[in-house]
């Protein structure tokens, strides 16, 4: 019996074990620690743009709910802001009847966001990329139209109204400049992050790229697609039922706004402008979302619509990549010194 020859490749060469692959996925790089650095940083220095702050980190972790599903099973969701919403008027009826404390309840709204997306993912399983937008439009617009219609328990076109929400673990109030509310919505941002990195960079994670890549050929080597598209869609979901709760915690009021179709396009448009498939996209498109439209709503009120649409055209015509390629230029040294590159 023939032994099997010594190899002759340089061990350079040779191809990395699936666990040193992984862990080289994930070793923290300095452009994402300075990243981090500077959010919390932000709570020190700009002080009166707390409230602002708050949105933005909240849009940030429903975006990165998005980027989950989007960015790592290839499923289009025109409908994500159905978890966001159970997540919201869960938060606000927890509080309203007794469950004031924010962390017990953040978990608990993200709990009633899981089980819903539990559920809506056994409908997606067997559709191609339009029936599943249509599918999941369809999801949400039923649970608009049933909070509409429940209005004895959500409040429907008013609200709801009496949600009162107690000290973060019993200590920390929230206050009128949004200095809890922020440094509350982005701890949480963080941790969760912190958990989908860790999700992502595991060979759960990287058998769902094997699924975006072709569904086909990843079950013919063994993985089981729709227990994991349940999996990562009911983990989404309880990434958007959290984001929802953050945002009825920090704002002590919920309405049919938070289930509206205009909130599963912002995270769309998101993904659009940081990009999709490596969670930083959600933050950073968080970042340039909210300020465009701060910005472009402070100049011009009456047209901020149109001059955001025309950005987001330039941007998908010119390309991100290339955008950004050219605005990062003259920063080469320096992003070289830091060993900066794609995470």
């Amino acid at each position: 019996m023939l032994s099997k020859p010594p190899s002759t490749r340089p061990p350079e060469a040779q191809a990395p074990s699936p666990a040193t692959f992984l862990k080289a996925k994930a070793a923290w790089r300095w452009p994402e620690i300075l990243f981090w650095i500077s959010a919390f940083g932000l709570i020190l220095l700009f002080p009166n743009r707390h409230l602002l702050l708050n949105e933005i980190a909240i849009l940030g972790l429903f975006a990165l709910s998005l980027d989950l599903i989007l960015g790592y099973a290839g499923i289009v969701s025109l409908g994500h802001a159905a978890f966001f919403g159970v997540g919201a008027y869960a938060a606000g009826l927890l509080a309203k009847h007794g469950v004031s404390e924010p962390v017990t309840g953040l978990l608990l709204s993200g709990a009633a966001a899981g089980f819903v997306g539990f559920l809506a993912s056994f409908m997606i399983l067997r559709g191609t990329d339009l029936t599943r937008l249509m599918v999941t439009l369809g999801v949400a617009l039923i649970f608009h139209e049933l909070a509409n219609r429940l209005d004895w328990i959500t409040g429907g076109a008013d609200g709801l109204l009496g949600v009162s929400v107690g000290p973060i673990l019993g200590r920390f109030d929230f206050d009128f400049a949004g200095t809890t509310a922020y440094t509350y919505s982005l701890t949480s941002t963080f941790l969760l992050f912190l958990l989908a990195r860790r999700i992502v960079h595991s060979p759960f994670g990287l058998s769902l790229k094997a699924l975006k890549d072709n569904r086909l050929r990843a079950a013919t080597i063994g993985i089981a697609p729709n227990r994991r598209i349940v999996a990562i869609y009911t983990l989404a979901a309880i990434y958007a039922g959290m984001a929802g709760a953050l945002l009825t915690q920090t704002t002590q009021f919920v309405s049919l706004e938070v289930l509206d179709f205009a909130r599963s396009a912002d995270a769309l448009l998101v993904l659009v402008i940081g990009g999709s498939g490596y969670l930083y996209g959600g933050l950073i498109g968080a970042i340039a979302f909210k300020l465009m439209k701060d910005t472009l709503s402070a100049m011009t009120p009456a047209y901020w619509i149109f001059w955001m649409g025309f950005i987001l055209v330039i941007l998908v015509l010119i390309g991100r990549d290339r955008l950004m390629a050219t605005l990062a230029r003259p920063f080469a040294p320096l992003l070289r010194l830091l060993g900066a590159r794609r995470p």
